[in-house]
């Protein structure tokens, strides 16, 4: 049990002395990349089923 204690010590004084966290810029601006990435990601995959969705109907109807 001591050993749980002393391992949330440890990371209690690790993430505020250790740790350099972003500054709120950095964050926002980091942010703004991820959600665009997804957004990216999503258009090609809407675009691969779309594609894939208009081939398999051409290939239904014959």
């Amino acid at each position: 049990m001591s050993k749980i204690g002393t391992y949330i010590k440890e990371s209690y004084k690790e993430l505020t002395s250790k740790v350099t966290w972003p500054t709120w810029s950095k964050l926002q601006s980091s942010a703004i990349l991820v959600m665009v990435a997804s957004l990216l990601c999503a258009v090609v995959v809407w675009l691969m089923d779309f594609v894939f969705r208009t081939i398999m109907t051409g290939i239904y109807q014959l």
